[in-house]
């Protein structure tokens, strides 16, 4: 775990502004970990990011559902409000439990992560302790 760490901690990663103003403290902030990945969302920011993150809870889309609420609400054609929602209620009980990111990964890829320890190339974070980004713009 703590190689995934280092490794979502060293590299850049793409954002999207979201139109809502409010959308961090609702829900976190959401980062892809390529250009084309974050362009799925819109049209990502000019420049990559950095976080630092120390407490993530690590899974696919599934996995981190049932670790957080006990069962998977999210499913594919889900509306933008009910997914918004469910962010949003994702990101309290994460916080409530110590987690200060959500790592999400690919079924194939989290699967040969817990198997063999292989960082995959296409990761999904979500940053729900906004301290941490502040932390690491007050190191720079």
């Amino acid at each position: 775990m703590q190689k995934l760490v280092k490794h979502i901690n060293r590299k850049n990663w793409w954002h999207v502004t979201p139109r809502d103003p409010l959308a961090y403290q609702k829900r976190g902030k959401f980062f892809a970990s390529t250009y084309t990945g974050a362009e799925f969302y819109g049209r990502p920011n000019d420049e990559p990011e950095k976080v630092c993150i120390k407490a993530p809870l690590v899974g696919n889309k599934n996995t981190v559902e049932r670790r957080l609420m006990g069962r998977v609400l999210g499913f594919d054609g889900m509306g933008v409000q009910n997914r918004l929602a469910l962010d949003a209620r994702m990101k309290r009980l994460a916080l409530r439990r110590g987690y200060d990111s959500i790592v999400v990964l690919a079924i194939p890829a989290y699967k040969k992560f817990r198997q063999e320890g292989k960082i995959p190339r296409n990761i999904e974070l979500n940053v729900i302790d906004l301290r941490c980004l502040k932390i690491f713009r007050e190191a720079q």
